[in-house]
C-alpha cells in the first residue's frame, strides 16, 4: 500500500488519514496538518488497486461505514470524518470542543 509518511514537530499522536487524490475536502486536511505541523502518514485510496485497495476500503468501512473522505484517524480510537478543523485541532491537542 502507498502511504506516505509526511514529517513534522508534533509526534505525540498516531495520525492517519484516508483520502482521496481529487477530494478538495481532503487536500484541506492534509493542509491543515501541515500548518499544525503534525506529524501524519496518510493514503489516497483511490490511486491504490487490486487487493490492495480492496484492504483499505475495509479498514475505512470499519472506522466510517458510509465510506466517505477525508477520514482521519487518531492514535487508533478517534475518528473525524470530513473536513472539521475545529474538531481536527480539539482532537490533536486534547482540547474540548
Amino acid at each position: 500500500m502507498n502511504f506516505v509518511h509526511v514529517e513534522g514537530q508534533n509526534k505525540g499522536k498516531k495520525v492517519i488519514l484516508y483520502a482521496i487524490s481529487t477530494c478538495v475536502w481532503c487536500q484541506r486536511v492534509k493542509e491543515l496538518l501541515k500548518n499544525l505541523k503534525i506529524d501524519y502518514t496518510y493514503v489516497d485510496v483511490d490511486l491504490a488497486s487490486g487487493d490492495d485497495k480492496k484492504q483499505l476500503i475495509k479498514e475505512v468501512k470499519r472506522w466510517n461505514p458510509a465510506l466517505s473522505f477525508p477520514t482521519l484517524i487518531i492514535d487508533d480510537k478517534i475518528v473525524v470524518i470530513g473536513y472539521n478543523p475545529e474538531e481536527i485541532r480539539s482532537r490533536l491537542f486534547d482540547e474540548r470542543i
